[in-house]
């Protein structure tokens, strides 16, 4: 599987405009690289990784070494120069049940014990309850309080809807460091799954002093029927080999580029299958539940990230059109083409395949930290 790399389209029109941050193999290995005015800037002799170079809090591109136009470096996801997921040492951490659509939905599978037959009727009968009122309730406020007491006498209180209107957020490690995906590689589903989707999201850079630094495209591939037959079920509907994507480089907030544009952010996604079938989708971010600076102050909490950490915010986005039969809604196939794109930070395409099938996630922190060593970039 190719795809080729047009930075016009991985990282939108405005590209040049933006300051990136994220990974390459030249041939040696990973090298974290800041891209500024439309030139890439290696940056392993100033900091071997992508974690180190934000925690230095510096990302100034002309300590780095030019290596060229990034449009003109022939960058592919199958040959050398190789491009990289953007991150490699910061914890991959999610934020669940963000919208009030995916809040209904997750009741929906659960009620449903991930039987998708039984979606449709399910459904219905939520949203004939509580429909659209979820989306005006402010989580953690006495009006969320009075609407949970009244769905518990009702029968309708679910783990899903505490997390969705209660006091704390969902927030949940989705993926193990160094083993995300990045763009134009294979996502895996798997290959167990009869019911899943893809997740289109928009995901922050944190440093490690809490603050969120940029934001990239990502996909948090989700098995519908795993975590409806069961909550506890959420890693292996969650965690699996190649199940986590991200965007081809991180951009930088600037004067350009803030959190308003995420607040503001119109994400779509289309998929495309081998078999014909196509879905166009979309999650407005400001419909959330709950401020992204909101969810990085949960994710912290009372726990630190010295490497810092990408976040999740999620999606309201979560398929009911037919595939196969009338009434089961939509799960992948392999062959699916994946696109997921946001104004100011272009699109995330990937193929999706079987966790089994994909490429094996064989290059992690022991493997790393040998390549640094040997090339001579762990000295002081």
């Amino acid at each position: 599987m190719t795809f080729g790399f047009d930075p016009a389209d991985a990282l939108g029109p405005d590209w040049r405009e933006g300051r990136w941050i994220g990974r390459i193999d030249r041939g040696a290995g990973p090298t974290p690289v800041l891209i500024e005015h439309g030139v890439v800037h290696d940056m392993a002799m100033v900091a071997p990784t992508v974690a180190e170079l934000v925690a230095r809090g510096t990302l100034d591109a002309s300590a780095g070494e030019p290596i060229g136009e990034l449009d003109a470096l022939g960058l592919s996801v199958g040959a050398i120069p190789r491009l990289l997921s953007p991150i490699d040492l910061q914890c991959v951490k999610a934020a669940g049940v963000t919208f009030a659509t995916s809040a209904l939905e997750r009741v929906i599978e659960e009620q449903a014990r991930g039987d998708a037959s039984a979606a449709a009727s399910v459904r219905a009968r939520l949203e004939e309850r509580i429909g659209g009122g979820l989306a005006r309730v402010e989580p953690g406020t006495p009006e969320a309080a009075t609407l949970k007491a009244a769905l518990i006498e009702e029968g309708l209180w679910s783990q899903y809807l505490e997390v969705a209107i209660g006091p704390d957020a969902e927030i949940f490690t989705k993926a193990p460091i160094l083993s995300t995906v990045g763009w134009g590689a294979e996502i895996g589903v798997r290959s167990d799954s009869t019911w899943n989707n893809p997740e289109p999201e928009v995901v922050l850079l944190v440093a490690p002093d809490g603050r969120a630094i940029g934001a990239t495209i990502g996909n948090d591939v989700n098995l519908r029927d795993f975590e409806g037959r069961s909550a506890l079920l959420l890693g292996k509907a969650k965690d699996n080999n190649a199940s986590c994507s991200l965007g081809a480089f991180v951009r930088l907030f600037d004067d350009r580029f803030t959190m308003n544009a995420v607040r503001n952010a119109q994400v779509t996604l289309r998929i495309e299958g081998a078999d014909g079938y196509e879905l166009d989708g979309a999650s407005s971010m400001d419909q959330i539940s709950r401020d992204p600076e909101e969810l990085v102050r949960q994710a912290l909490s009372e726990h630190q990230y010295p490497d810092g950490f990408v976040l999740f915010l999620g999606t309201l986005f979560a398929p009911t059109k037919d595939r196969d039969e009338p009434g089961r809604g939509f799960t992948h196939k392999p062959g699916d083409t994946v696109s997921i794109a946001m104004p100011g930070l272009g699109r995330l395409v990937n193929r999706v395949t079987t966790s089994k099938a994909a490429p094996p996630w064989e290059f992690g922190v022991v493997a790393l930290v040998r390549n640094l060593a040997a090339r001579g970039l762990l000295a002081a």
